[in-house]
């Protein structure tokens, strides 16, 4: 087998660093202030252990609204390659318009305009770079980033269902409440589905971007009503 150029070895390093950077906790895009309707069912004791939790979060992974957002991602990263503004366009207002109440859609909106700024700032993406419509929704913006990062996308794809689990154990680790070590271990248990969440998404056509999201919609919406919240809408 032949062995990889130093530049080579040197490029992947960077771009896994990048990936790393861009699928971190520590990015500051808000995404730590949402629970996606994990607070309103923790408190409708919907979610009460970590098994309610597993399941809700790949049920999600599965046939929820996530599973499309990873292959609108795919869709924002190809059209990026091309340079082709017209059909990322056209995919951010499809996302627009997939999301069911209102609270789901400024989140995703508020985290896109925040990564976009970040990445402007950090000289990523030029200032020019803007998008027609309400902004740029996150997955979107993470795309991007992805493409000027020179990040593979089956990573970038990984990297994002990761963040977006992460995120997720983290509210129930405080909400339901569970310890670190049940946290971590859940994590682990949704790997496999977040790769098979991924291979599904690289080759979902257009007519299949569907999901199966009335659950997290209601929860949604109560959650906007909850009287004490950790959280926001």
């Amino acid at each position: 087998m032949a062995l990889k150029e130093p530049m080579e070895d040197e490029a992947d390093s960077l771009a896994l660093l990048r990936l790393l950077q861009l699928a971190s906790s520590a990015l500051p895009v808000g995404a730590y202030s949402y629970s996606e309707g994990i607070e309103a069912l923790v408190e409708a004791n919907r979610l009460g252990d970590r098994s309610a939790l597993e399941d809700w979060l790949v049920q999600e992974l599965r046939v929820g609204t996530i599973r499309v957002e990873a292959a609108i991602l795919v869709k924002a990263y190809k059209a990026c390659q091309s340079n082709d503004w017209e059909a990322i366009n056209h995919w951010n207002r499809w996302l627009s318009a997939a999301r069911e109440t209102e609270e789901l859609r400024s989140q995703s909106l508020q985290m896109g305009r925040s990564l976009v700024r970040l990445l402007h700032d950090l000289q990523v993406l030029p200032q020019s770079t803007l998008l027609h419509g309400d902004g740029c929704h996150f997955a979107i913006a993470f795309a991007l980033a992805a493409v000027h990062w020179h990040i593979a996308l089956q990573p970038a794809m990984l990297g994002y269902l990761h963040g977006w689990a992460t995120n997720l154990v983290n509210a129930g680790v405080k909400l339901i409440p569970l310890g670190q070590t049940a946290g971590q271990q859940l994590l682990l248990k949704l790997q496999p589905v977040i790769q098979q969440t991924v291979d599904e998404a690289l080759t979902l056509p257009d007519q299949a971007l569907h999901s199966c999201s009335w659950g997290l919609t209601l929860a949604s919406m109560k959650h906007e009503t909850q009287y004490s919240r950790l959280f926001r809408s």
